[in-house]
């Protein structure tokens, strides 16, 4: 079954490479990377040829599942972000959900994630960083991003490209004060367990 690209900034549908230009191409943000949702049953072929990481918690917080994955790129250039969507209860009470995103500079997708315009987070110098966590084994800041009101963004550099933890309500972020240690799938892969389909795919 093949897969709808989509604009990876706002989910618009993209014109494919042709005979007149070899990039996916959306038209109010032009040459864009094509971004991809798939089932759970689809992180083995993304992890086998995924350029970035995908990252997810060894071991998966208590009580968590896995409700979907998305990447960016194509056959040519190989994933040039993913994402990981994460379901499971709040430590407040309720069900939670954590979107964890790994991308090249200037793809958009933790932004668009985020529920913001921007491309990239900017500047993470000012101010001091807000969480923590360990990603392949190195400590990890993450600073707050802005983020629409109704999550919370936290975004870092990981691997040499950005990470992004997105979560909803905001009062989940509480899920990364804990200890939280993230694990590339790629070089670190282990069974996850599956749950019901994430509606926060983008």
């Amino acid at each position: 079954m093949s897969l709808a690209a989509r604009c990876p900034r706002c989910g618009s549908g993209l014109r494919a490479p042709g005979l007149m230009s070899s990039a996916w191409t959306c038209e109010s943000h032009g040459s864009v990377q094509p971004y991809f949702a798939g089932r759970p049953e689809a992180l083995a072929q993304v992890t086998t040829t995924s350029q970035v990481p995908v990252w997810s918690p060894r071991p998966l917080l208590h009580g968590w599942t896995l409700g979907g994955l998305g990447w960016c790129g194509d056959d040519r250039t190989g994933a040039t972000a993913t994402l990981l969507a994460l379901a499971g209860p709040s430590p407040l009470g309720g069900p939670a959900d954590l979107v964890l995103v790994a991308e090249e500079p200037g793809v958009g997708l933790g932004a668009r994630l985020a529920g913001v315009e921007s491309v990239d987070p900017g500047d993470l110098s000012a101010g001091a960083p807000e969480a923590k966590v360990l990603a392949g084994g190195h400590p990890t800041p993450l600073w707050r991003a802005s983020s629409a009101p109704d999550r919370v963004a936290f975004v870092g550099e990981a691997s040499g490209v950005w990470l992004w933890a997105v979560l909803w309500p905001p009062a989940a972020e509480l899920v990364l004060m804990e200890h939280v240690d993230l694990h590339d799938l790629r070089h670190d892969p282990y069974e996850l367990p599956m749950g019901a389909p994430s509606p926060r795919l983008p």
